[in-house]
């Protein structure tokens, strides 16, 4: 279940290197409203690093603009084309930069995992993730844009939306040492409320005779 909120905002990003797409998600109580989407053009730059500067300077537009409470942002997919790769991941850091900058907090989704919770089909096309999007938030068709990056970058928004009533689960220790370091309140404050054994003499000596034997093998 969704868990309902007084008012957030959610910026989803399509990283591109040509095209890099965005939306604007507005959540009240637990209804969502898309109050804008749009694209960054990077075509005009021939140059890599002033493709860079201008996500910078248009991410950063966009955060003073909408004011984003928290960014969702699509993960790059592997392709065998290495420099392609590196370079798209080069214009996400970018943004991401840009909202850490701001202390707003991240979110990654594969693109599978976004195409499965708008669509419920993981190779669904831009086309149906749009439709889809289209008829859930409710807006005008003439309203859907011409570069489908943008309804991208919505749908990344959108599925965040939708993991906000998922409870997170914490990472487990991989050992009692790091369990008892991040829990030594817990443990002290179990200790304090044992009781205390009240051993006879001989208990403490079977105890001593006990936990003192250190020549015998201690298998851990």
């Amino acid at each position: 279940m969704i868990q309902p909120v007084k008012e957030k905002i959610i910026l989803g990003i399509d990283p591109g290197t040509t095209i890099m797409g965005y939306g604007v998600l507005r959540i009240r109580g637990t209804k969502p409203e898309m109050v804008a989407m749009g694209i960054i053009d990077l075509r005009k730059f021939a140059n890599h690093y002033l493709k860079l500067r201008h996500i910078h300077q248009r991410v950063l537009s966009i955060i003073e603009s909408y004011l984003p409470d928290e960014l969702a942002i699509e993960a790059p997919f592997f392709g065998k084309n290495v420099q392609s790769m590196l370079k798209l991941g080069r214009a996400q850091g970018v943004a991401m930069a840009v909202a850490l900058s701001r202390d707003i907090p991240i979110t990654e989704y594969a693109p599978l995992k976004i195409k499965m919770a708008i669509t419920g089909n993981g190779q669904a096309s831009k086309e149906q993730v749009a439709d889809m999007l289209q008829r859930m938030l409710h807006f005008p068709k003439d309203d859907m844009p011409a570069f489908m990056d943008a309804t991208d970058g919505l749908a990344a928004a959108y599925c965040h939306f939708l993991q906000m009533g998922r409870p997170t689960v914490e990472k487990g220790c991989r050992s009692w040492k790091e369990f008892a370091t991040k829990n030594a309140d817990r443990i002290n404050q179990r200790g304090n409320n044992l009781p205390q054994p009240n051993h006879t003499t001989n208990e403490k000596e079977d105890l001593v005779a006990t936990h003192g034997d250190t020549d015998g093998d201690n298998h851990e």
